[in-house]
């Protein structure tokens, strides 16, 4: 049961994520650097620090990824801009809940915008 709460948590949640560029994309701006708002924001673990993100592209499972977590609180990762392990905004989603990175899962784009705070 929980397994099946989890994994319907997390597909609500990348839908939700794959529908901001949509919204975001509307011309107006949200901030002084001129960029669409966004709803998507990625705690990093090891600074701390929130970074706002736009969801540009889903990828193929090609290359190098880094895991990103739904919490209670949001989406979370363990690497950030500057951090040895960040690999650019390159994230999967472990839709499938078997703890691997696999065919199941979702593999995205979503750059990192800075500053963090």
């Amino acid at each position: 049961m929980r397994k099946t709460l989890m994994t319907g948590f997390v597909v609500g949640l990348l839908t939700i994520i794959m529908a901001v560029p949509a919204f975001a994309s509307n011309g107006k701006s949200a901030d002084s650097n001129g960029r669409p708002g966004s709803e998507v924001q990625v705690t990093v673990l090891s600074t701390g620090l929130t970074y706002d993100s736009i969801v540009k592209a889903d990828l193929p499972m090609h290359g190098r990824f880094q895991q990103l977590i739904p919490t209670e609180d949001g989406l979370t990762t363990e690497f950030g801009p500057g951090d040895r392990g960040y690999v650019g905004g390159r994230w999967w989603l472990d839709v499938n809940g078997d703890g691997e990175m696999n065919e199941g899962d979702a593999f995205f784009l979503c750059p990192l915008l800075g500053p963090g705070r």
